[in-house]
C-alpha cells in the first residue's frame, strides 16, 4: 500500500496556521493530483474558503475534541476519502507525541512538521506557560517565528528552540509574510579573546553554539567552572566537565558537557566541581555519533560551588 504523507501544521491559536496552510494549498505544484484532507483541530479567527477548498479538491474535516483524534477516525477517514495526502492544522495545546505514535496508523506517514509561533506574543508565553511552548518544540523540523518586527529579540527565539531541538530549523517572518534577515547570535562572551571566559550562567550558550558553530571555536583556548562527569566507562584521561541544564521546566533537567582530555584524569571523580583552561578541538567521538567538540585540557583545578548550579538558554 502506497504511503500517504502527512504535513503537521502545529502552533497556539492565533498563530497563523490557516493562513500558513491557505497559502501553501494554492501551490499547484503541492497539489498536483489526488483528494488532499485537511484536518483542522481548532477553528480561529480566519476561516477557510470553502469554495477554494471544493475547487483544489481538498475535503476538510473538523475535530474539537483531542480524544476524538483517533487510529480508528484515520482509517476510516483513508477509507471514505481515499486521500493522495493529508495536511493537518493541529491544535497547539495537544500533544504532537500522541499524533505520531497512537494516531497515525500507516500507511500515514509523517513528512514534515512545522511550528508557527507569533513573535510579539512569545516572550510572555516562554514566561508563563514553558513547558507547552518546549512541548511544541521537540519533535518539529521547522519552527517559523511570524510577525516578527525590530524589537523581536531573535537571539531569545532561536536559543528556546535550540535548547529543545537543536535539528529544528528556525525562520523569521514580517506581518505579511515576508522573509527576515536573521540577526547574528548575541553572545555574553568575547569568542576572540585570548582566552574565552565563560561566566556561570553562560555556559548553556556556548554548548549550545558550538555545537552548531564548532569551526568558530577550534583551536581557541576556554576557561570556564564545571561539574565532572567520569562514569567507569571512560578510558584513562578522559572527563566531561559540565553542567546541569534545564531546558523547559524543573522536570526536565540533563547534564551537558563535552568530553575532555587531560592527562590528570584520573585525580578526579564525578561530582566535583574543577575550573577548566582548555583548547578547543573537534574530533570524531562515538558519543557524538561523528565529529564534536573535544576539550583538550591544559589544566583542571578543584574549585567551590557555584551560588546556582543550573543552567538556562533563555
Amino acid at each position: 500500500m502506497a504511503e500517504i504523507p502527512v504535513y503537521v501544521i502545529s502552533g497556539f491559536l492565533e498563530s497563523g496556521k490557516t493562513s500558513f496552510l491557505t497559502e501553501t494549498i494554492q501551490d499547484k505544484d503541492f497539489l498536483d493530483g489526488g483528494l488532499s484532507l485537511l484536518i483542522a483541530c481548532e477553528e480561529g479567527e480566519e476561516e477557510y474558503d470553502e469554495k477554494e477548498l471544493e475547487q483544489l479538491n481538498i475535503v476538510k474535516v473538523v475535530i474539537e475534541e483531542e480524544e476524538d483524534l483517533t487510529e480508528e477516525l484515520m482509517f476510516e477517514l483513508q477509507k471514505t476519502y481515499k486521500p493522495a495526502r493529508v495536511l493537518i492544522e493541529f491544535n497547539g495545546m495537544w500533544k504532537v507525541d500522541r499524533l505520531i505514535n497512537e494516531v497515525l496508523p500507516n500507511p500515514y506517514t509523517i513528512v514534515q512538521i512545522i511550528t508557527l509561533v507569533d513573535a510579539t506574543t512569545f516572550e510572555v508565553y516562554m514566561n508563563n506557560m514553558r513547558s507547552l511552548m518546549a512541548e511544541q518544540f521537540k519533535m518539529t523540523d521547522m519552527v517559523i517565528f511570524n510577525r516578527t518586527t525590530d524589537e523581536t529579540n531573535q537571539s531569545f527565539c532561536r536559543r528556546n528552540v535550540k535548547a529543545v531541538n537543536r535539528r529544528a530549523q528556525v525562520y523569521f517572518e514580517g506581518f505579511h509574510g515576508d522573509a527576515i534577515e536573521e540577526e547574528p547570535e548575541e553572545l555574553p562572551f568575547d569568542i576572540n579573546a585570548p582566552v574565552i571566559t565563560l561566566e556561570d550562567e553562560d555556559f548553556g550558550l556556548w554548548y549550545m553554539d558550538a555545537l552548531d558553530n564548532l569551526d568558530n571555536y577550534v583551536g581557541k583556548t576556554i576557561k570556564f567552572r564545571g561539574y565532572v562527569y567520569k562514569p567507569d566507562r571512560f578510558t584513562k584521561g578522559v572527563l566531561v566537565p559540565g553542567r546541569f541544564a534545564m531546558t523547559c521546566c524543573a522536570d526536565d533537567v540533563a547534564f551537558i558537557g563535552f568530553i575532555c582530555k587531560y592527562e590528570g584524569a584520573e585525580n578526579f571523580v564525578s561530582k566535583q566541581w574543577v575550573n577548566v583552561t582548555a583548547e578547543i578541538g573537534k574530533e570524531f567521538q562515538q558519543e557524538y555519533k561523528g565529529e564534536g567538540p573535544v576539550l583538550y585540557a591544559k589544566s583542571i583545578v578543584l574549585t567551590g560551588e557555584p551560588e546556582e548550579k543550573l543552567v538556562y538558554f533563555s
